[in-house]
This record gives C-alpha cells, sequence and structure tokens, in this order.
C-alpha cells in the first residue's frame, strides 16, 4: 500500500525477476540510495538504546512513506548529531555545503533581508539528510510554493516537571473540545518527550499574523480560565506546576517536531500520531520508539487518515491576513 506514491522512473540496471521484498534491520555496511552514499554505518548516534547511524538510515527508509507528507515539499530545520546524539548536535535551517541536489535551496525573508534555507521533495533527499548526521526532522508550518501562507497550527502542551500525565492529557482533550466548538478538528500525536502536540490543519488563506492571532487567543483563554492548570508565558517562572500551551510554533518560520521523526534522546522516542481513543491516562508517550513505531504502522490503521482532505478555516475572528 502507497501513501502519497510519487514516479521515479524505472531502474534500467535491475532485473525485476532478481527482486525481493526487503527486509528492516540495522545497515552494517555502506549503502547507497540513489546517488547519496551512507558512511560510517556503525557510528553510535544514540547511546540507549544502542541505536546506529545505520539504524536512523534504516527507519527513515523504511518508513518514508509515513515521514514524507509532513515534511516534503516544507522548509525545514533538522537537528544534526555528527558525533551521536551524545556529542554536540546543533540545529541547522540554512543550507548545508556540500549537499547533493535533493537538497533544494528555499529563499525566505529572513531579519536582515533573504535568506538560504532547505527543503527536500523525496527519499533521496531524506537519507541525504540522514548521511550528514540528522536525526530529528523539524518542518515549518508552510509549504515552500507559499511561504506567507501556513496550512496547518500547532500547539504544544509542554507540562512542568513533575506534573502528572493525567494533567496533560485533560489539557489535551480540553483542546479538542474547544477547538470543535469552534468548528476546526484536531489532531493528537507524542511529541518523543513529555508532553503533546495538537495539530490543527487549515486552509491556506489566512498568514501568519491571523494565525498567530488566533493560536495565542485560544491559548491564553484556556490559561485564563484555568491559571492553576494552564499558561501561555514562556518566561520559566510562570510555567512552574502548569502546562505551557505553547502558541508560538504559529509564527513564520517556526518549526515543530515532524510526525514520524526520531528524537535524539534516551530511548531513541519517535514523534507519533495518535487516535483520540488512544489520548488517556493508560499512554506512555515513551513506548513510541525506532523499534516499535514500525510495527505500529503495520498492524494499525493511519490515526491521521483523511487529514488532508479537510477544508477548515480558522473563525472570521482570526481575521484575514
Amino acid at each position: 500500500m502507497l501513501r502519497h506514491a510519487s514516479w521515479m522512473g524505472m531502474r534500467e540496471n535491475r532485473d525485476a525477476k532478481s527482486e525481493h521484498k526487503e527486509q528492516q534491520g540495522a545497515v552494517t555496511a555502506p549503502q547507497r540510495m540513489g546517488r547519496v552514499r551512507l558512511s560510517h554505518p556503525e557510528r553510535v548516534a544514540i547511546a540507549e538504546p544502542p541505536t546506529t547511524k545505520g539504524d536512523v538510515w534504516g527507519y527513515y527508509r523504511a518508513l518514508a512513506g509515513h515521514v514524507l507528507p509532513g515534511i516534503a515539499g516544507r522548509p525545514l530545520s533538522v537537528l544534526r548529531c555528527p558525533s551521536g546524539a551524545e556529542g554536540a548536535c546543533f540545529f541547522q535551517r540554512h543550507l548545508m555545503r556540500g549537499m547533493p541536489k535533493s537538497v533544494r535551496p528555499v529563499t525566505a525573508q529572513g531579519s536582515e533581508g533573504p535568506e538560504e534555507y532547505f527543503a527536500i521533495d523525496g527519499l533521496e533527499g531524506l537519507l541525504a539528510l540522514v548521511q550528514f548526521g540528522t536525526i530529528e526532522l523539524h518542518p515549518w508550518g508552510v509549504r515552500t510554493d507559499r511561504l506567507d501562507r501556513p496550512d496547518r497550527l500547532v500547539f504544544d502542551l509542554d507540562p512542568a516537571e513533575g506534573l502528572p500525565w493525567a494533567k496533560v492529557v485533560a489539557a489535551a482533550q480540553d483542546l479538542r473540545a474547544r477547538l470543535k466548538g469552534l468548528g476546526l478538528d484536531g489532531f493528537a500525536r507524542t511529541t518523543g518527550g513529555k508532553g503533546l502536540h495538537v495539530v490543527v490543519p487549515i486552509e491556506r488563506r489566512h498568514g501568519w499574523p491571523a494565525a498567530k492571532r488566533f493560536a495565542a487567543a485560544l491559548a491564553r483563554a484556556m490559561a485564563a480560565e484555568s491559571p492553576g492548570l494552564y499558561t501561555a508565558k514562556l518566561a520559566k517562572a510562570a510555567r512552574k506546576g502548569r502546562i505551557f500551551i505553547d502558541y508560538l510554533r504559529n509564527e513564520d518560520s517556526a518549526t515543530a517536531i515532524a510526525s514520524y521523526s526520531l528524537r535524539a534522546r534516551r530511548g531513541a522516542t519517535v514523534a507519533t500520531p495518535l487516535g483520540w481513543a488512544e489520548v488517556d491516562e493508560r499512554l506512555d508517550p515513551q513506548a513510541f520508539t525506532l523499534t516499535t513505531v514500525p510495527e505500529r504502522i503495520r498492524t494499525s490503521a493511519d490515526p491521521w487518515a483523511g487529514m488532508d482532505e479537510l477544508h477548515q478555516r480558522l473563525p472570521a475572528s482570526a481575521g484575514a491576513s
């Protein structure tokens, strides 16, 4: 079964009769994908559980059909860990030197004039990023053809240290209900950390100012009604004992972790789409990992099926620009 398939052409150098189904597993020797070569597959990417660069390559290659719909054709920021997650990691948002053509430039207005960011459109670009030490994928909320028109909003529910998981679940369900009341469907996702995302697909009719106004107003309303539980303020002092409803991901060049992206942290966790029936106190976000998510995909229906076919507009109060 294929999702968002694209025709890439025939392989002239392969005999169809000799082909067989690939088995997912560790990559133990240098491999090629098109013009992308994986070097040092044995290099440790995540220490616990032991996860190599080859494992990361194998994961993204096997799950590309699920990863690419959320990142292809969008400007990207990536977390690169050339020496592994235990070493020096850094975010990269501008075009990298030496990247193949499968990682293409995207020119956008920065604070000091035009800046060159980057995007990918397929598997070759994704694997090129892995070859350069990428573990995490953080797309913008726009497509490259209209950088001023977001097509998704992201609310990041970030709990303070020690806050019970049940409160995060309640916050997500509360936010979902409020969105429903405004005529909008939201979709839940683990972040690979201790919080949850609620993602709202929207038509590309609104500019970033309207998107941010709407997200900020909703977050502030929740904080005003339940000040002991929620805050919409970024300051750490305001977040103590509360859930920070981060609406700041809904502005120009802001990013959020991609669905099915690995996280460069202990556990090799994965940001994983959820069905709302799963969002309860029994849910363990740490259970979604490099090893468990592929099996989940093979045996479960897509919890975000139909999301891309929704035509949702922000309420008129959000404005049109």
